[in-house]
């Protein structure tokens, strides 16, 4: 494939491509209307000439044909040019959504991927890694459920160093490639759009019925048969064995009518015809692109089964289950062609035939489209942020950032801070006044790490650290149908962190205002024994607070840093400006915020 240099930035290079675009919107938009006007013109004209041979007798009927075959032709030129125009809008809407997420208009216009939302995990929820606005429907570009399935997967979990490492050479190379990126956004969603992979997989390991050799010669034998005594009965008059022949074929039917309806059903159950041409061009287009990446080679050569690629054998697959969609469905179907060509038991054969040479190679195919469809959304959001880097991933616990930022907020509301832990300062204590900005540390530290166990860039200047899980406690509440106070809550999530390193996963905690449910005493021994015992457990992590005695622990004399942020009030206005600062803080700004709000204290 030939690379590109980057010479214009993505927000150029996506605004020139949406202008060429919505301009063969445009001619098409044109001629589909204009072959419409032709279309009903023509259709006139063929009632009028109609009306002119059979009712004014002014020309033989016969010259119907010309208006009616023109009508056919402009028919099948309008529908050619709707397809056209569909497939030009859909490219349109990728550089439209493209430019959204450049221009930080993106939230709640994608995959939120509320499906996958759990308020038990231990960051997903304090981290905003799924919702309206989150990091999933910043990222994800997947067309199916099991590739936004595989990247939810990626973001709530970390991957080894080895397949971290995989992955980026895998994103590397897919970046770059724009034009495949488009193609693949421009697949008509058709159908349920391969809605239910797990069913297409279950039916896939279904055993089959209809094998036994006595089958397949009635299924071959019965429609020949038939078709000979037709010839014989239209030319001899002979109708006793094309009947008898009809009444075989419908007993035959309703010999394997169980088998028969339970092999259609499962096949148009698992994905209809629609859903299966759409997973079918996808692949398509993974099949046919020139990867520079080993890796990716070799997940391109698993699309394939006994020398057919995958594309083709799921388009086979198909075209047969539209056919045992019409021999359900179709009043027609049914009632002249089922039982003289045995249509039911022929799909179903089919249906068999497919799942005895493709069968072993589906689940295969599904892993590898979804693998590339997560690839592909990670892809994309480094092609858009070019400055951000991959980390630096080390063997030792350590997290060391420099201009760190949060990867939702927009870049010129984005404040970057340095920031580091390591063995020898496990902790660092940030204090600072409310709405000053410690939250939104304890997500752009969780966040960038999300990403970098995923195998993403992060938003930072450079980042090293080590792989590790995140556990945080940010965003707990009390629960009244659960019976839980916050504080309990909160004790309740804390226990959850500590196991984290009992496994064996090195853990990065952050922890936002901690224990604040209980009494100023209680909380600083309860704080200083549970960071305590996180150093002891070989954690590196963050607790946040405004209550400065916390700052202040001897137990962790030492090992923890003190950092904070400020803020300036001028003409009684308070001023943030979220810049990480040595030390602890000094003021706190409870009083003036309640009197900016007009209450008297």
């Amino acid at each position: 494939m030939a690379r590109y240099t980057l010479c214009v930035t993505p927000h150029d290079q996506y605004a020139a491509r949406q202008a060429v675009r919505e301009s063969r919107v445009a001619a098409l938009q044109r001629r589909s209307n204009r072959l419409s006007a032709v279309r009903l013109s023509l259709g006139a004209l063929a009632l009028a000439m109609a009306w002119m041979a059979w009712y004014a007798h002014w020309f033989t009927p016969a010259w119907i044909a010309l208006p009616v075959l023109a009508f056919a032709a402009a028919v099948a030129a309008h529908v050619l040019a709707e397809h056209r125009l569909a497939h030009a809008s859909r490219q349109v809407d990728f550089y439209r959504r493209g430019l959204a997420r450049l221009e930080e208009r993106w939230a709640g216009t994608g995959n939120r991927g509320t499906l996958f939302e759990d308020d038990q995990h231990l960051y997903a929820s304090d981290l905003d890694v799924f919702g309206e606005g989150s990091l999933f429907e910043l990222l994800c570009a997947a067309r199916t459920p099991m590739g936004a399935r595989k990247l939810a997967d990626w973001l709530l979990a970390p991957a080894d160093l080895a397949e971290i490492q995989r992955r980026h050479r895998e994103i590397a190379d897919l970046a770059p490639r724009l034009d495949q990126r488009e193609r693949i956004a421009s697949v008509a969603v058709d159908g349920t759009a391969a809605a239910n992979p797990r069913a297409l997989l279950e039916w896939s390991r279904e055993r089959n019925d209809l094998e036994h050799p006595a089958v397949r010669w009635l299924a071959a034998g019965l429609p020949a048969a038939l078709l000979a005594a037709l010839i014989c009965a239209f030319s001899l008059g002979l109708w006793a064995p094309a009947i008898a022949l009809i009444l075989l074929e419908w007993g035959t039917l309703y010999r394997f009518r169980a088998a028969i309806g339970r092999i259609n059903t499962a096949v148009t159950g698992a994905y209809d015809a629609g859903g299966l041409r759409t997973l079918a061009e996808l692949l398509r287009h993974i099949e046919h692109e020139a990867f520079d990446s080993p890796s990716l080679r070799t997940l391109q050569g698993t699309l394939s089964a006994n020398g057919r690629p995958a594309s083709a054998a799921l388009n086979r697959l198909a075209w047969i289950a539209s056919v045992a969609e019409a021999s359900l469905g179709s009043t027609f179907v049914r009632w002249f062609l089922n039982v003289p060509l045995l249509l039911p038991l022929q799909t179903a054969r089919s249906v068999e035939r497919w799942r005895r040479d493709h069968a072993p190679h589906v689940e295969g195919w599904l892993e590898a489209t979804a693998r590339f469809e997560a690839l592909s959304s990670i892809a994309q959001y480094r092609h858009e942020h070019p400055d951000d880097p991959f980390p630096e991933l080390l063997a030792t616990p350590t997290f060391e950032a420099y201009g760190l930022g949060h990867p939702l907020l927009p870049e010129n509301r984005c404040v970057r801070n340095d920031l580091a832990l390591s063995k020898a300062t496990p902790v660092v204590l940030v204090s600072g006044s409310n709405m000053s900005g410690k939250s939104t540390l304890l997500r752009a530290v969780g966040l960038n790490v999300v990403l970098a166990m995923a195998g993403a860039p992060v938003r930072a200047r450079t980042l090293r650290l080590s792989i590790m899980t995140v556990g945080a406690s940010i965003r707990v509440s009390d629960s009244l149908r659960e019976g839980q106070s916050r504080f309990y809550a909160e004790i309740l999530r804390l226990r959850r962190i500590l196991s984290i390193p009992e496994t064996g996963t090195p853990l990065l905690f952050l922890l936002d205002e901690l224990l604040q449910g209980t009494n100023s005493n209680d909380r600083r021994i309860g704080a200083e024994g549970l960071l305590r015992t996180l150093i002891g457990l070989g954690s590196l992590g963050l607790a946040t607070t405004h209550d400065l005695a916390l700052t202040e622990m001897p137990g962790l004399a030492g090992r923890a840093r003190n950092v904070h942020f400020g803020e300036t009030i001028e003409a009684g206005q308070m001023h943030f400006d979220f810049t990480l600062r040595e030390g602890v803080a000094t003021r706190s700004n409870g009083l003036e915020l309640m009197r900016a709000l007009g209450l008297r204290v």
